[in-house]
């Protein structure tokens, strides 16, 4: 009817229709003229589809001039006049610069515009927005404009007035405003207040907008939707959120919001999506969420919520999305949830649930998504869950499930990803199914599963990725006929060659795990491998030199290769051009060193028979980051480029080999060095001052040389070093400080081993004063259990040294982070120790022995209540042993020896577990475990078994000590006490004492023993 009018009227009024054409065709005109001005290009709208969700496609390609571009894809007008009120754009490729003096603007009435999901090149907005004075809907949102909305936009009443950095009033039409993705850092969100009381929709999403979330903002009686995610707004929720009957969505996630999610969001009762992702919130989830009958997305993922999944949640019947990751919920998986009957998403995982997963899921037949990964959950996987025919990702990895897969789980022909690694689930595969047509990625890693592989799993079209490691499979492997096939992982199991031979399957294959197992041969499949990017076959049982047919497997390809822990014994050259990681280590391999490509970032080579000289060729290859040659037979002399070297080089250790001369002299500035290890060599000289200049360095191990110098006092100033370790060589002189500055030396320091040397003088009380990290003034800021370094494919490389442990030389192939150790033995220093000693309360092993000491023991060491190892002997100390040394809870193996301590031994708790030898040479001392009483009145000694001679402290000290590491020092001394103490009947333990005072009196005429015992 009222295009029938419209027609009349043209027909009557002529003047009209040419009033109209002549109006049509000048919109229609501008319009092509703006769609000229950019390209085509699908890229540009590549963020509609991944934020969006969107399909995106070219609307421009329906724009022809000649015809009416009211009917043109995305172009809206009003019939009666033919003027263009509403332009949408969004998602149709356009990009290129957008032009400030665009024909866009010559759209007086336009009233909605949306060119969401395009790419404007780093445009700046143009202030001719400003023009628009009737648009009431505006959508920007990723659309690649850079730099801030300018000041002179949005200037007309029916919009808002933006006076840089912030907005001001007069907005009394605008209700659906979309600026998502605009940079609007130095704008205040609370000048969003002044935006219209008719507001409706409010998008700033990816905005950078920063301070206090803006409290007022659900003051807009009409507002129902609100989107400020990926923001950096601070502060809390407000807990009134006014009466906004209409609201439906939203959105405030990825932001630094904290406290607790307020209650009365219970009162949005229209709610469909909640997303408060990504932010700091904690406290409970509020029960008044079960009032949400409308609502289909829940997001409250990575946040810090605690408590129980609410039962109230199975109310929510219209739900589809309910996400709840990586929080601190605990408890019991409701059974509610399985009410949730929409339900597609459902993500619980990184939490601390417990318990069994229940049954009901089984219900949720819509369901897509399902990932409980990373909890505590137990019992066995539901059989229920092979309802789910819709399921496409399960992930029930990182928790304690038990019992075996069950056979309806490998039904599921929709499923893609199954992980279920790193359980306790037994038994084998089952092998009753057909190929899962859709399986890309299969993760079974680390379970107690056995049996062979089964037939389907050669079979599966779609296998991207199957990882069995570190379980108990065994047989032989069979022809995989998967041409996706691109990672497989069957480290760790008991599979044994020879593989097949036959290569077409696995023409796509480009990461293969096969360590620890039992192959005795490089398998010959890898030899039609040419797309091959990692290979693994360490920790097997090959023997002889890599074949020459290994050049051809991944020639260009292959950037990671780790053969260590067989029996190679020959390696002629590295033909692999764009090798990044080759590990060699722990094999027999002799020979000069080879020179790896230039493109080598990790190259470990130790523990083998490498001889001859180190080639200044190796410097050549400036992208190392990890050196490792220790434990070979190279000899010569250190290249001295690699001073140079050290620019990327972050892990170089040449440890136990038979280089001579000096270290290089020169350290190049911006050293990247963390840890250098020149342990067991035949250097000699002095050291460089240059080594400052890794100012990074963590780890200096030049123990076990020849070096002749006076100790580095500038090493102090290296703000990170955590390790030093000067052991056995010819240094000397005094460590005492001349300097009269105050700022603090070896701040970080952790092990402090000057061991075997010939220090003098007293002991440098200004850096036990300054070793911060013991004193436990400092956090130490490593997460990482061991001391190490990791390299761009995420291995981690741990650091090594040797030390004094207990009275035992020990090599740590790991140096654990709260490792606290200080060795001073066997140099010459002389005087009292320091009571300043006692602050070092995180110290765990301390030895002083064979020095010139005197003077008492200082009761202070009894602070020091991490201590498990102390070692004053082969001193001049005198007084009696402190009592309170009895209290140190830790205390496993202690040492006083030939000293000239008297008085009764501190009886109780772990001293009652030290054997005579650790007070032999001690005249004055009585008591037990000493056959000399004391002349006082006191309590028979406790039962405890004494073992006669040198036998006394092994049999129970180093028994009870690999009982404490394995389980925890505590508990190991306490089973060492109950074993050694218990049970025993009292004749034997009087037997044992009559032999112990026998030959204690046979020793007693031997004469003077050595009063000094040198161990190097």
């Amino acid at each position: 009817m009222a295009s029938y009018l419209f027609l009349c009227l043209c027909l009557f009024f002529p003047h009209l229709y040419a009033s109209f054409s002549s109006s049509g065709s000048h919109s229609c005109s501008s319009l092509i003229q703006f769609k000229d001005s950019f390209s085509i290009t699908e890229d540009a709208s590549s963020y509609c589809d991944e934020i969006a969700g969107l399909q995106s496609y070219p609307k421009t390609n329906s724009w022809k001039e000649g015809t009416d571009c009211c009917s043109w894809d995305g172009v809206t007008c009003d019939h009666l006049n033919a003027h263009v009120i509403a332009l949408d754009l969004s998602c149709s490729w356009l990009y290129g610069n957008f032009p400030s003096n665009t024909t866009l603007f010559l759209l007086p009435h336009l009233q909605k515009l949306n060119l969401a999901y395009n790419d404007f090149n780093l445009s700046k907005i143009p202030s001719e927005f400003s023009r628009f004075t009737s648009l009431f809907y505006l959508n920007l949102s990723y659309t690649e404009f850079a730099g801030e909305v300018p000041s002179q936009v949005f200037t007309c009443q029916n919009w808002f007035h933006l006076i840089s950095p912030g907005l001001v009033h007069n907005l009394t039409e605008v209700r659906h405003l979309f600026l998502d993705g605009i940079n609007m850092s130095s704008v205040n969100a609370h000048v969003f207040m002044n935006l219209s009381s008719s507001l409706r929709s409010l998008s700033l999403a990816g905005c950078d907008l920063q301070g206090k979330f803006p409290k007022n903002i659900f003051d807009f009686p009409s507002l129902n939707l609100l989107n400020l995610g990926d923001n950096q707004l601070s502060g809390q929720i407000p807990r009134s959120l006014g009466n906004l009957l209409q609201f439906t969505h939203l959105d405030l996630s990825g932001n630094q919001l904290s406290g607790q999610i307020p209650r009365s969001l219970g009162n949005l009762l229209q709610l469909t999506h909640l997303d408060l992702s990504g932010n700091q919130l904690s406290g409970q989830i509020p029960r008044s969420l079960g009032n949400h009958l409308q609502l289909t997305h829940l997001d409250f993922s990575q946040n810090q919520l605690s408590g129980q999944i609410l039962r109230s949640l199975g109310n929510l019947l219209q739900l589809t999305h309910l996400d709840l990751w990586q929080n601190q919920l605990s408890g019991q998986i409701s059974r509610s949830l399985g009410n949730l009957l929409q339900l597609t998403y459902l993500d619980l995982s990184q939490n601390q649930l417990s318990g069994q997963i229940p049954r009901s899921l089984g219900n949720l037949l819509q369901l897509t998504h399902l990932d409980f990964s990373q909890n505590q959950l137990s019992g066995q996987i539901p059989r229920s869950l092979g309802n789910l025919l819709q399921l496409t990702h399960l992930d029930f990895s990182q928790n304690q499930l038990s019992g075996q897969i069950p056979l309806s789980i490998l039904n599921l022909t929709q499923l893609e990803y199954l992980e279920i690694s790193e359980n306790s689930l037994e038994g084998s595969i089952p092998d009753e199914v057909t190929a899962l047509p859709n399986l890309i990625a299969l993760d079974l890693t680390n379970n107690l599963l056995n049996g062979t592989l089964p037939s389907w799993l050669y079979t599966a079209p779609s296998l991207k990725a199957i990882s069995l490691s570190q379980n108990q499979f065994s047989g032989r492997i069979k022809e995989f006929q998967s041409k996706s096939l691109e990672y497989l992982y069957l480290d760790n199991n008991k599979l044994q060659g020879p593989l097949p031979s036959s290569i077409s399957q696995f023409l796509n294959l480009t990461h293969l795990l096969l360590s620890s197992n039992n192959l005795s041969e490089f398998p010959q499949f890898l030899k039609g491998l040419k797309s091959l990017e990692s290979l693994d076959l360490s920790c097997n049982k090959i023997e002889g030199k890599i074949p020459q047919w290994m050049q051809e497997v991944g020639n260009d390809s292959l950037t990671y290769l780790n053969v260590s822990h067989n029996s190679l014994t020959e390696v002629e050259h590295f033909p692999w051009k764009n090798i990044e990681f080759l590990d060699l280590s722990s094999n027999l391999i002799r020979g000069n060193l080879p020179i790896p490509a230039s493109t080598i970032n990790v190259f470990l080579i130790s523990n083998n028979s490498f001889n001859g000289e180190v080639s200044s060729l190796i410097c050549n290859v400036t992208s190392l980051r990890i050196l490792d040659l220790s434990h070979n037979n190279l000899s010569g002399t250190i290249p001295q480029c690699f001073g140079n070297l050290s620019y990327g080089l972050e892990f170089l250790n040449l440890k136990k080999n038979k280089f001579y001369g000096t270290i290089p002299p020169t350290f190049a500035e911006g050293c990247q060095l963390s840890n250098f290890n020149l342990n067991g060599n035949l250097l000699e000289g002095l050291l460089t001052p240059s080594i400052l200049n890794c100012n990074g360095l963590e780890v200096l191990d030049l123990g076990n040389n020849k070096i002749n110098d006076t100790f580095p006092h500038w090493l102090g100033s290296l703000p990170f070093l955590q390790v030093l370790v000067l052991k056995s060589n010819h240094m000397h002189g005094s460590l005492c400080v001349n300097s009269s500055k105050s700022s603090p030396f070896f701040s970080k320091i952790q092990i402090f081993d000057l061991s075997s040397n010939y220090f003098s003088g007293p002991l440098p009380v200004r850096y036990i004063n300054s070793f911060k990290a013991i004193i436990n003034v400092e956090k130490i800021g490593s997460t990482v259990s061991y001391m190490g370094v990791n390299d761009d494919g995420g291995d981690f490389y741990t650091y090594s040294i040797g030390i004094v442990m207990k009275g035992r030389d020990m090599e740590l192939v790991k140096i654990f982070t709260m490792w606290m150790i200080i060795d001073l033995s066997n140099n010459q220093f002389e005087g009292g120790i320091p009571k300043v000693i006692g602050k070092l309360n995180l110290l765990k092993g301390l030895n002083l022995s064979h020095n010139n000491l005197n003077g008492d023991i200082p009761t202070s060491i009894g602070n020091l209540t991490s201590l498990e190892w102390l070692d004053l002997s082969s001193n001049r100390l005198s007084g009696m042993i402190p009592n309170r040394l009895a209290d140190l809870p830790f205390l496993s193996s202690l040492n006083v020896s030939e000293n000239q301590l008297h008085g009764q031994i501190p009886q109780g708790k772990l001293f009652n577990t030290f054997g005579n030898d650790s007070y032999e040479g001690n005249k004055g001392l009585c008591g037990f475990p000493v056959s000399k009483g004391c002349n006082i009145i006191e309590p028979a000694p406790p039962n405890v078994l004494e073992k006669d001679g040198s036998k006394s402290n092994i049999a129970f000290g180093w028994k009870v000590v690999l009982i404490g590491y394995g389980c925890g020092v505590v508990f190991g001394m306490s089973v060492g006490y109950v074993v050694f103490q218990t049970g025993k009947p009292k004749w034997l333990v009087n037997l044992v004492e009559n032999q112990q005072e026998k030959r204690r009196r046979r020793k007693s005429k031997k004469g003077n023993r050595s009063s000094r015992r040198r161990r190097i």
